[in-house]
């Protein structure tokens, strides 16, 4: 058996796979709600009701920066430590990832039916980097890095870079986030679900749409503000969420356009997170992919790169099970782990 987890500050998924040819067969899974526990552990031993099977490979992705084993989960009090869940899990071989490595890693495993090509210009995928850019409660970046052999996922921070204006409207955007936040705007002040609303409230103070009274009592009620901007946003209602749509939308592809060049994705762009499938008709217009590939001189080099869309939620999992897979041939993952990429369907 092979055990793999999902871990962010609101949903903890736990499921225990088995090898199956040279992929995976799905066991059991179980969510549960990351705050009502005080620990990873305890997740575990309830997940295993006090009897862990024997297992060959554990991976984890988790919300954190994992720095020699250890990391403190974003968003929840949790320590999680590499030899602490070996010892829970009387496993050897195991991995703590962070969750946007492991959602990287998962990527190419996912089904032709899970993705969305937005670059109608985009060549195959080539062997070599690819990037990973998800929004969603925060804003994350990551890339499999290709040595040759294999590839590697890599972590970072780069949700947290700065924000880095293009034209007068977003010059102002950050003008006007400054004087709320402070001096450092992050890319996830503006790429987020929380940033969805910061644009909306930009937009709406300087006079750029007007916020009819319905709107101010839906958004006043509302338990997620984003989510009602986004809805009223994509049926029409509103043109003010229209224009933070489209300049979410935007930004979202600017900012994927700099990691695919932080990163020479010549293997293309995957965008996660939970925000991107919810908006998928909007990322569908055009918005996105202008700004994609609007970087000067390297513009023709983004136009032939694949950008798709992960429609699946699971990524991440998929990931974690895949390399704790990779683990039980060696410590690092083999050539052979990762398949070619699968092809998108063509977006409208």
């Amino acid at each position: 058996m092979i055990l793999a987890g999902d871990i962010g500050g609101t949903k903890t998924i736990l499921a225990l796979f088995e090898p199956q040819g040279t992929g995976l067969r799905k066991v059991r899974q179980q969510l549960f709600h990351s705050a009502t526990y005080t620990s990873l552990e305890a997740v575990l031993k309830e997940f295993f009701q006090g009897q862990v099977p024997p297992l060959q490979a554990a991976c984890f992705g988790i919300a954190g920066a994992v720095i020699e084993g250890r990391v403190h989960a974003t968003n929840l009090q949790w320590d999680v430590s590499e030899a602490g869940l070996s010892t829970a899990l009387g496993v050897t071989r195991l991995r703590l990832l962070n969750d946007l490595g492991a959602t990287a890693y998962g990527m190419p495993y996912l089904a032709a039916a899970d993705l969305e090509e937005l670059n109608p210009q985009a060549s195959a995928r080539r062997p070599g980097n690819i990037g990973v850019i998800a929004a969603g409660t925060g804003l994350g970046e990551a890339m499999l890095y290709w040595d040759g052999q294999r590839f590697r996922p890599l972590a970072s921070e780069g949700g947290h870079a700065d924000f880095a204006p293009r034209q007068t409207r977003e010059i102002e955007l950050l003008g006007y986030l400054q004087e709320r936040f402070g001096s450092h705007i992050s890319y996830e002040r503006v790429l987020s679900g929380p940033g969805l609303a910061n644009i909306y409230e930009f937009l709406r103070d300087r006079q750029y749409a007007p916020e009819p009274a319905w709107l101010h009592q839906r958004l006043a009620a509302a338990a997620d503000r984003s989510a009602a901007i986004a809805e009223a946003g994509l049926d029409g209602s509103a043109p003010l969420c229209e224009l933070a749509l489209e300049m979410f939308a935007s930004l979202y592809g600017a900012e994927a356009g700099n990691l695919a060049l932080r990163t020479l994705a010549v293997g293309g762009i995957y965008v996660g997170g939970g925000i991107a499938p919810k908006l998928i008709t909007l990322l569908r217009k055009g918005a996105f992919i202008r700004s994609f590939v609007a970087k000067g001189r390297f513009e023709s080099f983004l136009r032939g790169l694949s950008v798709q869309v992960a429609l699946s939620p699971e990524a991440g999992l998929i990931g974690a099970a895949h390399y704790a897979l990779s683990l039980m041939a060696e410590t690092t993952p083999p050539a052979s782990v990762l398949p070619a990429p699968a092809p998108a369907k063509q977006s409208d």
